[in-house]
């Protein structure tokens, strides 16, 4: 359930939790650790009176408030998770004793509250404007009521950031996103109790947020582009004819070009580090061609523009060839707010996975055609990999399962699809120039391909057993990863260094992989332990430390953007708000 909050009341909440967590700020707290290990010894406070309210009213009360209605602003999720948190702790306030909302776990909380804007959470799915006042009506000689009313909005707020941090806020089913990896909803509650046990209670938050050193890189990215957005983005390049090196258009164009490439630092000292395609023209004896690329002047797509275009291109999942046509024209015209919508998306899909992916794991990025093996938090292995066009007339859905074997030397068994569709119509002698045969699977005519250099998987394939049939393998066709867009395959995904990865998957040394690859046919060997594959979807991700806008190959992009525009932009109270909430601070 999406809650409305007035932006006026919003914007005032998140001003209020800044100046009350710097209240807090100066007061001393415990360590958060102990030996290197998180330290969890807090419990809530036990006494005999709260702000002069007796301890038998206020539990009184709170028993009330649990068994009613809550606030309508509190969705039946969340109140149900707020209700097993304080289960977990008796049945008593988790937040308030006589300090009131003075105290440093209230102000890491509020404090947490107000940078969520940073991680482009929906303020509005908080119930901060009933928050805002609560904690008012708490500052001088509050009731029973008052002080439970207080706790159990301040629970909600921290039960409702907590979920939105290990579950995300939206819903990929409800979005289009064929995403089926489980974020473990089930494990939120144990998580919200733990998290509030920590000692030090500030740096739990933090860690609820997804640990990716990718995650907080976006929200940097986040930032400085809500930073263009607000000097007023970039201009359009007006349409025209399509250039290459050294063609000529009007000075206005051209200038127009340069102003949008230096808005993004792809001309400038910031464009020093991104990619630039090598000038082959350098390499050859000069020719009409050649000098005619070699041009300048105001008018001129010359050298330093065709430079530029290619970072560009190398950034935004355009195919690189240093020319201002059409599909690359039309990217440098996405408006900035769009470009802060799908950082903003990007980082709610992070939020939709598993906050522990193993210690040793697998990802591939689809968008990004990567595949990256981590080891102990680090990156072991990274390669290109081809990905799918489509499979059985559906894009590859995001999944993850756990790889348990390889096999050297594979047949490829042919899908029934892809036998009708490819294979049968072109008759025998294409069967036995490819190294095919038929057989009987089972009663049915199907098509399998012998192993060998011919076979499609290659020497070698990886299986992590799925309800898609989606597995990574070798290839015969390695001319493909040279190009900058992969999206070839069937919906299985080939990997640009097999022998590297099978070397590192069952620990052996180049030898006895290559020696594998070359022997038995159709030789499983079995992994010493599993390893969980992520088969992603971001379209956006932060590289080598350069931020690129992938291939939304399978226009995920949309309906995503739509849910998530409304947080990615900064809202303009939000200095209004922090007036109000100095004032409360200082009450």
């Amino acid at each position: 359930m999406r809650i409305t909050v007035k932006s006026s009341v919003r914007g005032t909440i998140v001003g209020a939790a800044l100046a009350v967590a710097a209240l807090g700020a100066c007061k001393n707290s415990r360590s958060g650790t102990a030996n290197g290990e998180i330290s969890r010894n807090w419990t809530p406070a036990q006494q005999d009176t709260y702000m002069g309210v007796p301890a038998a009213e206020v539990k009184t009360a709170l028993q009330k408030a649990l068994t009613s209605k809550p606030d309508p602003k509190i969705s039946d999720d969340v109140w149900k998770h707020v209700k097993k948190l304080y289960g977990s702790f008796n049945q008593t306030l988790l937040w308030l004793d006589d300090k009131g909302v003075h105290q440093p776990r209230v102000s890491a909380l509020l404090q947490t509250l107000a940078n969520a804007d940073s991680d482009a959470l929906r303020l509005d799915d908080y119930p901060l404007g009933s928050l805002g006042q609560a904690l008012s009506a708490v500052e001088k000689h509050p009731t029973a009521d008052q002080l439970v009313n207080a706790d159990v909005l301040l629970s909600s707020a921290f039960v409702t950031y907590g979920e939105n941090m290990l579950t995300g806020q939206e819903q990929p089913s409800q979005l289009g996103q064929a995403w089926h990896i489980n974020p473990l909803e089930e494990r939120v509650d144990s998580a919200l109790t733990l998290t509030l046990r920590e000692d030090d209670f500030g740096a739990g938050l933090v860690r609820m947020r997804p640990q990716d050193p990718v995650y907080d890189s976006l929200r940097i990215e986040l930032q400085h582009y809500r930073q263009l957005a607000a000097s007023g983005g970039w201009s359009t390049v007006p349409a025209g004819k399509a250039l290459k090196r050294g063609d000529s258009d009007s000075p206005a164009r051209m200038q127009a070009l340069r102003t949008r490439l230096a808005a993004e630092g792809y001309l400038g000292d910031s464009a020093s580090s991104a990619p630039t395609p090598v000038d082959t023209m350098s390499l050859t004896a000069p020719t009409k061609a050649s000098a005619r690329a070699s041009r300048t002047g105001p008018g001129v797509f010359d050298r330093t523009l065709a430079g530029a275009i290619a970072s560009f291109q190398a950034h935004h999942g355009i195919v690189v060839d240093s020319m201002l046509g059409e599909e690359t024209l039309d990217a440098l015209n996405v408006p900035v707010q769009y470009r802060v919508a799908q950082i903003a998306a990007n980082l709610e899909r992070y939020r939709w996975m598993p906050r522990s992916l193993g210690e040793r794991y697998i990802l591939v990025n689809v968008p990004a055609f990567h595949l990256t093996a981590f080891d102990s938090g680090q990156k072991a292995l990274e390669m290109k990999v081809i990905v799918g066009e489509e499979y059985e007339d559906k894009a590859t859905p995001v999944f993850s399962d756990s790889m348990e074997f390889v096999v050297f030397r594979p047949y490829w068994n042919v899908t029934p699809d892809i036998a009708a569709k490819e294979i049968f119509p072109k008759g025998p002698d294409y069967l036995a120039a490819n190294d095919m045969e038929v057989y009987n699977d089972h009663g049915r005519q199907a098509v399998r391909q012998r192993p060998g250099p011919k076979n499609a998987l290659g020497f070698v394939k990886f299986m992590f057993p799925n309800d898609y049939n989606i597995y990574l393998h070798d290839t015969p066709n390695h001319e493909l990863f040279s190009k900058d867009i992969r999206a070839f395959s069937h919906g299985c995904i080939r990997v640009e260094k097999p022998s590297e990865l099978a070397q590192w998957v069952l620990g052996w040394p180049a030898d006895k992989v290559d020696a594998a690859m070359h022997g038995q046919d159709n030789h499983q060997v079995n992994l010493p332990h599993k390893i969980p594959v992520y088969i992603v979807y971001f379209t956006t991700y932060v590289k080598d430390g350069q931020l690129y806008f992938g291939n939304d190959l399978y226009d995920r992009d949309s309906k995503l953007i739509s849910e998530v525009q409304t947080a990615a932009i900064e809202p303009p109270e939000t200095q209004e708000a922090r007036k109000a909430l100095l004032s409360l601070s200082k009450s």
